[in-house]
């Protein structure tokens, strides 16, 4: 049943370090060994679950589950070429908070919340508050849905759709579910990962019996992110349905080895994801110092194909603005 009281993943969400002092401090980590960390870099600020920063490695300054959610100077530094909105969401835009870009499937952009604030985030910019509807008026959006018959396929995107509530998210999921030519529902998250806690029975218990086919993309980039928590969520998403998929992004001085890189699939693939993407960096404004050289990325990709299975090794993908669909690189 879906009730009004807080639960534990709620608590933990407003319980987030959103102080880089502060998380630096949980670390053992002297604040001079880095490049300016800053808690006035706005709108995009610090937020990370402590769940999350228990699995960061305590007096290592370059923990690469660190590197992700500090923010750090080299985020202001003008980067030709990275840009605000890079792979062309606004121009996608067929109604408040829905993104049409490929044929067949359509995205909803659910909510600017998230439990973390990935530095590298594509949608670190994006305009959530003109561009979404209110939170409980999905009604133009679902009239677009129902007015095209060739989309089969809605995706829950955000922001994390998985920061509503489960009232918010279970209403908007079953009616989708009537929608009669909609066979496929797909959610975009990370909170399986950061914050597995959102996972519970209040959850479980509207989405299990959703009548549609049912995907969860989550989003590692590291296998150090992979808890014993993780493995319990993902095994409950199994149960209740779901296949599961995993979205990496290729980052500098995080995952930018064949070792690192090898470790996330097998470590996946053990918890039940199959790693699906290996992004290029989306080139967005504030995250050039994350970029790799798309000759760099082939040749880790390269190796990665001579050392795994074929169903360990994740697409190597350029989401580029105004495709019909992503770029394999090969």
């Amino acid at each position: 049943m879906i009730t009004g009281t807080q639960t534990r993943w709620q608590t933990e969400l407003q319980q987030a370090v959103t102080d880089p002092a502060e998380l630096l401090a949980l670390l053992g980590l002297d604040p001079t060994e880095f490049d300016g960390p800053r808690a006035e870099i706005r709108p995009f600020p610090l937020r990370v679950p402590r769940g999350f920063v228990t699995r960061m490695r305590r007096g290592d300054p370059n923990d690469p589950l660190l590197r992700q959610v500090l923010p750090v100077a080299a985020e202001t530094a003008p980067a030709p070429g990275f840009i605000a909105d890079p792979v062309g969401d606004l121009a996608s835009a067929a109604r408040p908070g829905v993104l049409h870009k490929y044929r067949g499937r359509v995205l909803l952009v659910a909510t600017g919340a998230c439990a973390v604030n990935c530095r590298y985030c594509f949608r670190r910019h994006f305009p959530y508050a003109d561009e979404n509807p209110r939170p409980d008026n999905w009604d133009e959006a679902l009239d677009y849905i129902r007015g095209d018959d060739t989309i089969a396929e809605v995706i829950l995107s955000g922001g994390d759709p998985l920061s509503l509530s489960d009232r918010r998210l279970a209403a908007l999921a079953g009616s989708i579910a009537n929608i009669a030519h909609v066979r496929r529902l797909r959610i975009h998250t990370r909170q399986p990962i950061v914050l597995p806690e959102r996972i519970d029975e209040e959850f479980l218990a509207w989405f299990a019996p959703l009548p549609l086919q049912k995907v969860v993309v989550v989003h590692a980039n590291h296998a150090n992110e992979l808890s014993a928590e993780v493995a319990r969520t993902c095994a409950a998403l199994n149960s209740a349905g779901a296949s599961l998929f995993n979205q990496s992004v290729l980052l500098r001085d995080v995952n930018d080895s064949v070792e690192v890189l090898a470790n996330l699939s097998e470590a996946l693939f053990a918890v039940g994801v199959i790693p699906y993407y290996l992004h290029l960096l989306d080139r967005v404004a504030g995250a050039a110092h994350f970029d790799i050289p798309e000759q760099r990325a082939l040749a880790l990709h390269r190796e990665l194909r001579a050392r795994l299975p074929g169903y360990l090794v994740p697409r190597l993908v350029r989401e580029q603005a105004g495709a019909p669909a992503k770029t394999l690189l090969l």
